[in-house]
């Protein structure tokens, strides 16, 4: 049977698949649309199966915000290149993703890909743009939380590749677009900074322990009296809470204070007791747990 260039283009806008793909799939289905866009599928989980080894290190990070800013989405979506990262395709999928999750909260990965949008499952897409693209895809992590009396925002860094995702508590009758700017631009700083966690009561004790212990020995082998050990640890410890605590860190629109001096600012001015509470910051180059 002769295949027709018409029938490869719209078989082609129809999966997306190259044209050589298609004219094969066609051939072997002969002529029969529906049958060669199962044989494309059938080769996208294919190419799937042969990718799954592969490392996906490239990517996206996208953000949403739902319910008059009580709800907030962070998802990151990886490939295995830039050039694919970048790419209409992959984007397309990612947003989908987005879409999936904010449709149907699922828990976790496992449930997120067995749900759908418009009669599409996300499972379903995966193995699709898997064998179009052809490099592994991979649905790495999302955070989706809601909560009253709350308000999230967030900040995307330019090209997707990192994003943060921040929550404040006692909101209810705060100015939420001033209280949003705040939070936005303290998202930008958790972007810049990277701190791990809100505030130094966060910092787990073991964790406080295993620093102020090696401290202490540097300076006991750099030969300080034994009674002054303590107290340079905890100065040091100090130093170690700006690095790794959002509201200890020098705020880096305003030199002169503080991230927690910000919020006490805020709060003075708008007569209000907010609390930063939790913040997430993904970055496709971070180490997957």
């Amino acid at each position: 049977m002769v295949i027709t260039a018409s029938q490869v283009k719209e078989l082609r806008d129809k999966t997306g698949a190259g044209m050589m793909d298609c004219k094969k799939a066609l051939t072997e289905a002969d002529g029969d649309f529906e049958k060669a866009i199962e044989i494309l599928r059938k080769k996208g989980a294919s190419v799937a199966a042969k990718r799954a080894d592969r490392t996906a290190k490239e990517g996206v990070v996208l953000t949403k915000i739902l319910n008059d800013g009580k709800t907030g989405l962070i998802l990151e979506v990886n490939c295995e290149t830039d050039f694919v990262a970048n790419s209409d395709d992959f984007i397309n999928f990612a947003n989908f993703v987005l879409d999936a999750i904010v449709a149907n909260k699922p828990a976790n990965i496992e449930e997120l890909l067995e749900t759908e949008v418009e009669g599409k499952k996300v499972n379903e897409e995966l193995t699709n743009i898997t064998g179009k693209i052809g490099e592994k895809i991979e649905i790495s992590r999302f955070i989706l939380e809601s909560a009253e009396n709350s308000l999230f925002a967030d900040y995307v860094h330019h090209g997707a590749k990192l994003a943060v995702l921040i929550k404040a508590d006692n909101v209810e009758g705060v100015d939420q677009d001033s209280l949003k700017s705040t939070l936005t631009d303290i998202a930008m700083q958790a972007a810049a900074m990277k701190p791990i966690y809100v505030n130094r009561e966060d910092v787990p004790q073991d964790v406080i322990d295993k620093e102020k212990e090696i401290y202490m020995e540097i300076s006991r082998k750099e030969g300080k009296p034994e009674q002054i050990l303590e107290k340079i640890a905890e100065g040091k410890l100090n130093k170690f809470f700006q690095e790794i605590c959002l509201t200890e860190q020098t705020y880096v629109k305003d030199n002169s204070k503080t991230v927690k001096d910000v919020i006490t600012d805020f709060n003075k001015e708008h007569s209000s007791d907010v609390k930063l509470s939790n913040f997430y910051r993904y970055h496709v180059s971070d180490e997957k747990k």
